[in-house]
């Protein structure tokens, strides 16, 4: 492992464990995010970096490259973390999308010319995407706390432990292991890469929310959440590993106040966020 690798593994493990030290010193009326201060000051630092260094690289890189040059790219690294989201189907039990999976990757592999063309979807095999993440959420362990990593952005306890068992079976760290220099490189390709597709959605997040930070905050919980679930998740259970914040049944409500005017104008906060879901997580970056 590189001293580079070695240092950001290090710098996420110690950023964990001053999520857990400082918890008790943070105070939030939303139980899901109880380290709300010091999420929100972790958050204002990932945006600073976002925006002097990822952002204008990104730009940069979108300029330079024509689309169709930036999509194989896209197709490239798609076909690589295909491989983990087979390992994942499979450990999720869902065996038939574990061998779409495999066929993806084997076909994109092949005739796709190493994944730069994607071949599998055009003959009609789905692309999943899954990580250990979304398996331990399968597997039944609740999300927990909302987290701000440095670097990474937005994460839960359940996804930072899961984001670490990610790191460990990387593939581009295993097909380029002992070529340092070029696996760093394309460990820096995919990030910029990564980012330049975010362009759009980011403005979207810039121009229309009023609270970026709780925008992204429940837009990637919500994101999250639909993926454990394959986008069907269970009814009237929106907030499983929060019961204080599932809905009541409806005896104990008041008889409801008609709206009327500007409050049936007013956006509502259960519909889903497509543009959201998009930028959940505009700082996030290869497995090392």
């Amino acid at each position: 492992m590189t001293l580079f690798a070695e240092r950001l593994r290090i710098s996420f493990l110690l950023g964990l464990l001053a999520l857990g030290l400082l918890g008790g010193c943070a105070s939030t009326n939303n139980p899901r995010d109880p380290l709300e201060p010091l999420n929100r000051a972790i958050y204002r630092v990932n945006d600073a970096l976002d925006k002097v260094v990822m952002k204008p690289v990104a730009t940069v890189y979108k300029g330079i490259l024509p689309q169709f040059v930036r999509t194989g790219i896209t197709n490239f690294y798609n076909n690589l973390y295909d491989i983990l989201t087979a390992l994942n189907n499979l450990l999720q039990g869902k065996v038939g999308d574990a061998a779409s999976d495999v066929a993806r990757v084997a076909m994109n592999t092949t005739v796709g010319l190493a994944g730069f063309i994607d071949v599998a979807t055009e003959i009609g095999l789905e692309r999943h995407k899954e990580d250990f993440g979304q398996t331990l959420g399968r597997w039944g362990i609740a999300s927990g706390p909302y987290l701000q990593i440095p670097f990474f952005g937005p994460s839960s306890f359940r996804d930072a432990a899961g984001t670490f068992v990610d790191f460990k079976v990387d593939p581009i760290f295993w097909i380029w292991r002992d070529h340092i220099a070029t696996r760093n490189s394309v460990w820096g390709l995919y990030v910029v890469n990564l980012r330049a597709n975010l362009l759009d959605s980011t403005k979207i997040l810039e121009e229309a929310a009023l609270d970026p930070y709780e925008f992204q905050r429940d837009a990637y919980l919500q994101r999250r959440r639909n993926l454990v679930y394959d986008g069907n998740p269970p009814p009237d259970k929106d907030n499983e590993d929060f019961p204080e914040l599932k809905t009541k049944p409806r005896s104990e409500f008041d008889e409801p106040v008609k709206p009327s005017g500007a409050a049936l104008d007013a956006p509502r906060a259960d519909v889903d966020l497509p543009a959201a879901s998009a930028v959940a997580a505009p700082a996030a970056t290869p497995a090392i």
